[in-house]
């Protein structure tokens, strides 16, 4: 998580260097989070049913590989597939609807909301030890070479994924208590409207993440701020996402997810509106970063935690998987459209705008959940929508 959270970091260097749009490495960007999304649903398919060691393993050696093809990369089309299709898929791999399949299975329901909200705060960890360590590798080595640097450190994941193997993997019928098929239990999440709704708002939180994330950079280096306040800004915000995703998890324990959610969504379209109408300086910039870093990826542990509450372990990683990828298709307009309105207005004004109108309407539509577990009048049968 600490390694994709700094691609912003590459917008500049890399497009200058190639003679590039911001466009071009914008859907580039946009293709890895949209393809995070889609192979999420297989991989969380996969990581239940053979658990997460062999997937991690794997997910690490194309993370390696996904980063030299986009150091290498010549054309437009072979960063959309290395930085693109292969970074997506790594991070599928990788990331937390793998590991948070583990954390269902293994710890008890009255603390599996803390667990994951420490679980968030490690990756958020990541974001704070290694935006800084990536804007040092593209200042000492060239930002070539810095990709290559971190292909080879992330291939720590191999030995540090001996951690999350699991003696005895439970079946489905074990750990739901009814045995359903993969068909079965999509047709009754599909059909459940609090299932619609947080992947309603984990879109927006798709939207707003990615697009500040990969755009920040070069939004505060157009208004004239140093390139380094970029970076000790997004390290801010990976700092305080520490504390917003433990504390998130800590009170899902306590009260209600939905409100949880609400509250963030409603929280970050107003620290953007005041952020944008602000005069803009390093001081207002860390300010900023360290408000919405506590809002960062605080949706995480809630919404995943709601998701195993409602429908049990058994598929906690394939169905996590296809409320992330309603998440990845927010990131994937949310960094296009940054590039885009940006290429055809010349400044970020419609993205950020766009991104306060989405945050009051997860605010909204996250109210309405009900997080009372499924109950299924026998087995496998399916719930009705609700």
């Amino acid at each position: 998580m600490g390694i994709r959270h700094g691609f912003g970091l590459w917008l500049q260097p890399l497009t200058q260097g190639h003679d590039w749009t911001r466009e071009t490495y914008a859907l580039a960007m946009a293709i890895q989070n949209l393809s995070w999304g889609v192979f999420g649903v297989f991989v969380g398919m996969v990581a239940d049913r053979f658990g997460a060691f062999r997937v991690l393993i794997a997910g690490a050696l194309v993370y390696a590989l996904g980063l030299l093809g986009m150091a290498y990369a010549q054309t437009p089309l072979q960063l959309m597939l290395t930085a693109g299709v292969a970074l997506g898929l790594a991070q599928a791999g990788t990331t937390y609807a793998v590991v948070y399949g583990v954390i269902g299975r293994n710890v008890a329901p009255e603390r599996r909301s803390w667990a994951m909200g420490v679980a968030a705060a490690a990756g958020s960890f990541g974001q704070f030890l290694m935006v800084p360590i990536e804007g040092r590798l593209i200042d000492s080595l060239g930002w070539q070479e810095a990709l290559v640097a971190l292909a080879l450190l992330c291939l720590a994941i191999i030995p540090l994924a001996r951690g999350l193997r699991e003696p005895a993997l439970a079946s489905p019928a074990s750990a739901h208590g009814g045995g359903q098929s993969i068909v079965q239990a999509l047709a009754e999440a599909f059909r459940y409207r609090s299932f619609q709704l947080l992947m309603a708002g984990y879109f927006v939180c798709g939207f707003q993440v990615v697009f500040i994330g990969v755009h920040m950079p070069s939004y505060l280096k157009d208004m004239g701020l140093a390139p380094q306040v970029a970076s000790y800004a997004l390290a801010l915000v990976g700092l305080f996402n520490v504390f917003g995703t433990y504390i998130s998890g800590a009170l899902g324990q306590r009260m209600p997810k939905r409100l949880i959610l609400s509250f963030i969504y409603f929280s970050r379209a107003l620290v953007i509106a005041i952020f944008i109408s602000t005069p803009l300086s390093p001081t207002t910039v860390y300010i900023f970063s360290a408000v919405m870093g506590l809002l960062w990826l605080s949706t995480v542990p809630a919404t995943n935690a709601a998701i195993a509450q409602i429908f049990g372990v058994a598929h906690l990683s394939m169905l996590s998987g296809f409320v992330f990828l309603s998440h990845q298709v927010g990131s994937f307009l949310g960094v296009w459209l940054g590039g885009y309105f940006y290429d055809r207005t010349g400044n970020y004004d419609l993205a950020w705008y766009l991104a306060i109108a989405l945050g009051v309407f997860a605010g909204l539509v996250n109210l309405p959940i009900r997080e009372t577990a499924i109950v299924r009048a026998s087995g496998p049968q399916l719930a009705g929508a609700r």
